[in-house]
């Protein structure tokens, strides 16, 4: 992760003049998508560099000990052992970049994470997630209780009430005190950019997001309507590297919601590869949240190796 960020000063004045050129935002997203991706031996290679990149989440009504017992084993073993084997990397320490779970399901995870001999990080959703809409107080009593439980990294929502309605300095103090009560764990700050309602206002939340101690920058929570986009991912990297130009320190960035195939991975890379450069691609300044896209990754892993495609029971599921 990056290290620890101490904030700025909130420049009110200047955050409401802040507006975005839209059409050349969905110029460039979709310049992007259009560009030839990597074929054969080096697409094999940027999976796995996106494999280690992944948040390997469940957050579902219905989740239970044993199933993110099953989520933390594959996180630690993401590829089948004798395809990395074939790509000789079957030694290099592949694992996902994190486990992200609800916070009544932290302690199961670190338990299954220990007993596994892991030191693979614990992040968790919290803040009232996803609508962010209960007390102020109970959302930091649950970054407090994930914290206390084991959760090393905390992914937090905004309320995007404040948002809409141009209140960004009580949105600053609110996060100013999630990154409080998160201590020595690092804070991904969600600004749910699908019900922001325009490009401005997700960069303005992004900038008050970094300004009030964000480690990182993250799309949605993935019960939006809308999630991850191209156009609101540039204008979040946007952001990032004017906060980076202007204080010296480098926010991660970290897209969830949707994000399902191995080739959808593949243009998320070249996207912060292009918009941040090269030290964006290392999971301490970036992320791609995800429950499916692993299985993906790894049906195409196979293809790859083998030549042939996957029957289902032949790749353990995530």
């Amino acid at each position: 992760m990056s290290s620890r960020n101490p904030g700025a000063a909130l420049d009110l004045e200047w955050i409401s003049r802040v507006r975005v050129n839209t059409q050349a935002v969905l110029k460039r997203a979709q310049n992007i998508q259009g560009q030839k991706l990597p074929k054969k031996q080096w697409q094999s290679a940027w999976l796995l560099k996106a494999v280690t990149c992944i948040d390997l989440t469940t957050l579902s009504g219905d989740d239970t000990p044993s199933n993110v017992h099953r989520l933390c084993m594959k996180a630690i073993q993401p590829v089948r052992r004798d395809l990395l084997r074939t790509m000789d990397m079957h030694d290099k320490g592949i694992t996902t970049a994190a486990v992200c779970v609800y916070p009544s399901r932290v302690a199961d995870a670190v338990r299954s994470l220990k007993a596994a001999n892991s030191s693979l990080p614990v992040a968790s959703v919290a803040t009232g997630f996803p609508a962010g809409q209960t007390p102020l107080e109970s959302r930091l009593q649950e970054v407090r209780s994930a914290v206390s439980d084991g959760a090393t990294e905390i992914d937090i929502v905004i309320n995007r009430m404040l948002a809409l309605t141009g209140q960004w300095e009580a949105m600053f103090n609110e996060i100013r005190q999630f990154r409080e009560a998160c201590g020595d764990a690092h804070m991904k700050t969600i600004l749910a950019v699908g019900e922001l309602e325009t490009l401005s206002n997700v960069y303005k939340a992004s900038m008050v997001a970094m300004m009030a101690g964000s480690d990182f920058i993250k799309t949605s929570t993935g019960k939006e309507a809308v999630n991850a986009t191209y156009p609101v991912a540039i204008v979040m990297l946007r952001a990032i590297r004017d906060y980076f130009l202007w204080t010296g320190h480098k926010v991660g960035f970290k897209p969830a919601g949707g994000i399902r195939t191995a080739q959808e991975s593949l243009v998320w890379l070249t996207l912060i590869k292009e918009e941040l450069g090269a030290d964006w691609l290392h999971p301490h300044l970036f992320r791609l949240g995800a429950s499916s896209l692993l299985a993906d990754i790894e049906r195409q892993i196979y293809h790859e190796a083998t030549g042939q495609y996957a029957a289902h029971h032949e790749l353990p599921m995530a």
